[in-house]
């Protein structure tokens, strides 16, 4: 089974005609090498897999390889050769046409420290997840929330087999991406960490008590935090705060990014599994929200609370303009005096109610709600339209 992914591929293709260098950045697995196999082959002399024996050795002397090739050259797995950058931009330097180099990477903080040094203005960024709801189709919710959309595991042939594929994948990359990037960290208090992180999925971020539990220190949960976020596996939505005359919450909110990880760490094998367990509500939550963002263009994205309880689970910023979104996994929700406080303290042109109904409807003037399936479609413009 194929799953074609419009919306990437244009993205992709319109960095591509207006940037030299496109850094295409994503999580192990996530479909990075597969989209750009439909531009360049992979037995092209353009492409350089670097976990490839063949394609470091032809490296060895870079300027020479690269230098006389014509056409659209794919580099992929960047960060096992980060001493290519400096080449790159001596090459991009002599003949700033667009579309010469799409250069795919694993991670995210050590990727971007090496270009943005190198190639500051040269470089267009692209990050791409697993399959979106919008490109498997919303008749695969579901098995899309449960399996996650890393392309193995929600296309394997069962549930157990998704499950078994995701438990491999994280020792993998534990065992890979963690120990190559950060060898003095020990993968198995990081695994430890992550899989206690799971258990904390949609809450506020407390170091202190994450650092009594495993018997750390602070410094070194926030390592860890930080690590598992460069390497695209957890989301820490940063809050909102401004001159308020209330308290507001000025810690980050953390989320994992892919449900199927999240539910393989909690031990969710089936669907039932899912909806019985007490973290469902958050699993849907952050499910929902990692959905959303993939899908609106909005240029800043934070959360909102103050210790008098008001909140709001998602504050989107489109040109200037401030848009809220709220997650409900209710059959039917209703205007909140919480909904009220945001609309007015933060001045919100509208808020979003996103539930896992059928139905879309008014609750005022500036509350509107809609299904999380319509965010798979046309309707999703409408969260930051004003």
């Amino acid at each position: 089974m194929l799953i074609d992914r419009p919306l990437a591929k244009a993205h992709l293709n319109l960095a591509l005609s207006r940037s030299s260098a496109v850094v295409l950045i994503g999580p192990r697995q996530c479909g990075k090498t597969t989209l750009c196999r439909e531009l360049v082959s992979a037995d092209s002399v353009n492409y350089f897999d670097l976990e490839d024996p063949v394609s470091l050795a032809r490296l060895e002397q870079p300027m020479t390889a690269l230098a006389n090739l014509e056409g659209l050259i794919v580099i992929d797995e960047i960060q096992r050769m980060p001493d290519l950058f400096p080449v790159l931009r001596v090459l991009i330097d002599r003949d700033r046409r667009p579309g010469r180099f799409l250069i795919l990477g694993s991670a995210s903080l050590h990727l971007l420290q090496k270009s943005s040094e190198t190639l500051a203005g040269r470089i267009e960024l692209i990050e791409l997840t697993g399959f979106a709801l919008s490109e498997v189709g919303v008749d695969d919710f579901m098995r899309h929330w449960l399996r996650g959309g890393f392309p193995l595991s929600f296309l394997s042939t069962s549930d157990n087999n998704s499950f078994v594929w995701r438990k491999n994948f994280i020792r993998t990359f534990m065992e890979g991406d963690v120990a190559q990037l950060q060898s003095r960290v020990s993968t198995a208090a990081l695994m430890r960490f992550w899989t206690m992180l799971a258990h904390y999925h949609g809450q506020i971020w407390n170091a202190s008590e994450l650092a009594r539990t495993l018997g750390v220190g602070e410094s070194t949960t926030r390592r860890y935090i930080d690590l598992l976020e460069d390497l695209l596996m957890v989301r820490q939505l940063k809050p909102w705060h401004e001159n308020l005359k209330k308290r507001q919450v000025k810690a980050p909110k953390i989320y994992l990014r892919d449900s199927g990880l999240l539910h393989q760490l909690l031990g969710f094998k089936t669907v039932k599994d899912m909806l019985e367990h007490p973290k469902s509500g958050a699993s849907w939550e952050g499910y929902a929200l990692e959905e959303t963002l993939k899908v609106v263009a909005a240029d800043e994205a934070y959360f909102w609370a103050t210790h008098q309880g008001a909140e709001l689970d998602l504050l989107l910023i489109k040109d200037s303009i401030k848009y809220g979104v709220e997650f409900k996994r209710v059959d039917a929700p209703r205007m909140t005096p919480s909904i009220k406080t945001a609309i007015d303290d933060l001045g919100l042109h509208h808020l979003t109610i996103i539930y896992p109904g059928d139905k879309s409807y008014m609750l005022g003037d500036k509350v509107q709600v809609m299904p999380l399936k319509s965010i798979a479609t046309a309707e999703a413009s409408r969260l930051v339209t004003a």
